[in-house]
């Protein structure tokens, strides 16, 4: 058997599983639940085969999501025990971040030099993520309102779950446990009494752009924070003569080199992080929460795809001028991690590497990239704005689209760095539903439909902020169309003949 034969078959097994279960569904034929299970579980190993002859590590990353699927759909409560291998490679990706930022972004301001050239990057990237964002915005407005998914809706029981806490609060519980556990009374519902944490105004968000402790900001794994340092070492360091300049840049060539091989073996652990990533969410919602709140999810997957059809595609057609089906291939392994994982953190390493490879600068894509993490959240940006109205409709409250535009807008500002952490954007609606009056319960099923929306947004996020450094490397006159064209998925990935 070879490559094409075993894809052949797999397609061929997809065709007949998936026309069992329609017949099944509708009624014309009855199968037990046990030979359905088997004809998924022999399709699945088909890709497994398919998968062995392709030797790509995308294809392992796709395989190992359909087995994540299936078992989460036949072993619900043994899959919530896998959640281990995600825990262990979102923090294998999280300890790549900051050096490789650091690094990257030191080699390309102070080897070539060129310290305007870092402004006009800036101030364009800057302009670029806010015209896309709002663009965003508006079409989570108008998609929302079209469909009026919040109206009438009613919340099943099982997803009025406690809703995520703020820090703050989370802090506030432990230390209340702490004393409780330490025989201190404590008065009845102390913690509600207690002052929660005020939103970030305008101010703490340009506070935060700056590093008050560059150990604490990797700790904490604030992307801005590290870039904005690594942006002045870099300049410090163009600025320093030959002699004293070139130690310190060769250390950071070599510690960028070594962080892009740390990430390839690291990328082999990929399929079993985002296979169980997966398995864990499938397994604790089920597929049938599609049937809860399904308006919900068809009107933001529409929306977001609306968003990359008419705003991203042209823009990279027209704008950025790039060759769509080799830049589909760079980005296709960097947003099938984000999309399982739902944290863009998780896709960085992978993202910087591959668009390097596609043409754009080092210096470009590790100063666009990681930017957009904190500025570009377009997929975010528009999820929010349509949950927000989700809300208000669901409560029964009719606001006009001048007040929808400027709750889009608080929140696409309040929104800024959230798009690394997972169900950090509920957090955010959280505080924005009160500031705006809102009753929380419909967060509260938007929160248990929120990882399946979450994986969608981080894969908007993603291919928004890649898609970016080609606009900007375009834009400088900077972007390498043969790199481009010549661009082999297969020399990209970890995995190599």
């Amino acid at each position: 058997m070879n490559k094409r034969k075993a894809g052949l078959l797999a397609l061929l097994l997809f065709t007949v599983v998936a026309i069992i279960h329609f017949m099944d569904g509708q009624g014309w034929a009855s199968f037990s639940d046990q030979s359905l299970m088997t004809s998924r579980w022999v399709f699945v190993a088909s890709l497994f085969i398919y998968a062995i002859y392709k030797k790509s590590l995308t294809t392992w990353i796709l395989v190992a999501m359909a087995i994540g699927v299936e078992i989460g759909i036949d072993f619900p409560k043994g899959s919530q025990d896998l959640k281990f291998l995600s825990t262990i490679f979102l923090r294998l990706v999280k300890t790549i971040v900051a050096p490789l930022l650091f690094a990257t972004l030191v080699v390309g301001i102070a080897s070539h030099a060129n310290l305007k050239q870092v402004g006009r990057m800036g101030w364009k990237s800057l302009v670029y993520f806010e015209v896309v964002t709002t663009i965003a915005l508006v079409i989570g407005l108008a998609a929302i309102n079209l469909t009026g998914a919040g109206k009438g809706i009613t919340i099943p029981q099982e997803l009025l779950k406690e809703l995520p806490r703020s820090s703050e609060r989370q802090l506030q519980t432990k230390v209340i446990t702490v004393l409780d556990s330490a025989g201190v009374q404590i008065p009845e519902g102390l913690l509600n009494k207690l002052p929660d944490a005020p939103p970030k105004g305008w101010q703490d968000h340009i506070i935060d752009i700056f590093p008050e402790n560059i150990i604490k900001s990797i700790y904490e794994g604030n992307v801005l924070p590290i870039v904005f340092f690594s942006v002045i070492f870099g300049i410090s360091l163009a600025l320093l003569n030959e002699k004293k300049k070139k130690p310190m840049l060769d250390f950071a060539e070599s510690l960028a080199e070594t962080m892009f091989k740390f990430t390839n073996i690291i990328m082999y652990f990929a399929p079993f992080g985002v296979g169980a990533a997966i398995a864990v969410t499938v397994g604790h919602l089920g597929v049938d929460i599609l049937k809860n709140l399904a308006m919900l999810l068809v009107t933001l997957y529409l929306a977001l795809i609306a968003f990359i059809l008419l705003v991203l595609l042209p823009v990279a057609i027209w704008v950025a001028k790039i060759p769509i089906k080799k830049f589909i291939q760079a980005i296709r392994e960097p947003v099938s991690i984000a999309f399982a994982t739902t944290s863009s953190d998780s896709a960085l390493p992978k993202a910087l590497e591959n668009m390097e490879k596609f043409g754009v600068p080092r210096k470009i894509v590790s100063f666009v990239i990681p930017t957009g993490y904190t500025f570009n959240l377009d997929g975010t940006t528009l999820y929010l704005s349509l949950a927000s109205v989700f809300v208000a409709q669901a409560a029964g409250i009719d606001l006009s689209f001048g007040e929808q535009l400027i709750i889009g807008l608080t929140l696409m500002l309040t929104s800024k760095g959230v798009a690394a952490v997972p169900r950090a954007s509920l957090v955010i609606l959280i505080a924005t539903a009160a500031t705006f009056h809102f009753p929380l319960w419909p967060i509260m099923a938007i929160y248990g439909i929120d990882e399946l929306m979450d994986m969608a947004r981080t894969s908007v996020n993603v291919i928004g902020n890649t898609l970016a450094s080609c606009v900007i490397a375009r834009w400088e006159g900077e972007f390498d169309d043969e790199k481009a064209l010549a661009f082999s998925e297969a020399k990209a990935d970890a995995i190599i003949d």
